[in-house]
């Protein structure tokens, strides 16, 4: 098994789909169905149980994938340094993105890293905040956005934006005239979340729970759009960041202050700082930084 099977083994377990992996690395989906099919009859192990169109990793898959997760992060570690020691200022950086995050911050800062380094290629990936600081940690990704602070050991990090969570509901909600709300005033009602790999999904259940009471979730998704339509609609209640709240047709919503309790939502870029940072991470955590603090100020 040479480093690109590994590669391609990697993208089928992160995705969890051979067509999803096919096209993220632009190859056709029989080549990576055939790769996969010459590591298992290498190895003599089945990798992954396959239901449908579903697949998940067997446990001799987990193992293998934890591993070649290890290899390719030193390989490409490898070739960093050797880069960096031609001071070509090149490189490539997998950045994990919030879906929610991306178009309130990143687009202005990214085109202005592309503009001065086009050499160095960005590839962003969309997952929840939790899954984003455990990828950071894995190695499986050199940088990430993630709601602080982490539960990962062995992140450095840096904060960008700090806002509370609003409340929204329909304009027929009971509270739609408020000027501010109680969370354990939404005890009788309908919750519409973001998924579990969102940190904002444990944290809206833990605050509910020390309001007393645990929350009805009748629908999760990973779009900020999505959740607030359903609120328009009037199929349940939300609570969204500040950021999020000002993009939300409020002629179709109400959007109300929660006083009590505050619920906070910190985001920062995180990055493993006990491994080798390559030139292109070193100078994307320098440059965001930069950048994200300008438009803070401005």
């Amino acid at each position: 098994m040479d480093i690109r099977q590994m590669q391609y083994l990697i993208e089928v377990a992160r995705l969890k789909s051979f067509t999803k992996a096919a096209e993220a690395l632009y190859i056709t989906q029989p080549t990576i169905s055939k790769t996969i099919k010459g590591i298992e009859e290498e190895l003599g192990v089945v990798l992954f149980d396959r239901f449908g169109k579903k697949i998940e990793l067997t446990d001799a898959g987990q193992i293998i994938v934890g591993q070649a997760q290890q290899i390719v992060t030193s390989f490409q570690n490898l070739t960093a340094e050797l880069d960096d020691l031609r001071n070509l200022k090149k490189g490539h950086i997998r950045i994990g993105l919030p879906p929610m995050v991306g178009s309130s911050f990143f687009p202005k800062v990214i085109g202005q890293f592309h503009h001065r380094y086009p050499e160095i290629t960005i590839q962003l990936i969309e997952d929840g905040a939790k899954k984003v600081e455990s990828d950071v940690a894995s190695g499986a990704l050199e940088v990430g956005v993630v709601v602080l602070p982490t539960v990962q050991e062995g992140l450095s990090s840096f904060p960008f934006v700090e806002e509370k969570l609003n409340l929204v509901v329909h304009p027929t909600h009971p509270l739609a005239e408020r000027k501010a709300a109680e969370l354990w005033e939404l005890a009788q009602d309908q919750f519409v979340l973001f998924r579990e790999d969102f940190t904002l999904h444990d944290r809206i259940i833990n605050e509910c729970g020390k309001a007393g009471f645990q929350p009805h979730v009748i629908y999760e998704s990973s779009q900020w759009d999505l959740i607030s339509e359903m609120v328009a609609v009037g199929l349940g209640i939300t609570l969204l960041p500040e950021t999020i709240c000002r993009e939300i047709d409020d002629e179709r919503v109400r959007i109300i202050p929660l006083v009590k309790p505050i619920i906070p939502w910190k985001l920062g870029i995180v990055w493993r700082d006990d491994r080798y940072l390559s030139f292109a991470t070193r100078e994307w955590i320098r440059f965001a930084q930069h950048e994200l603090a300008a438009q803070g100020q401005g």
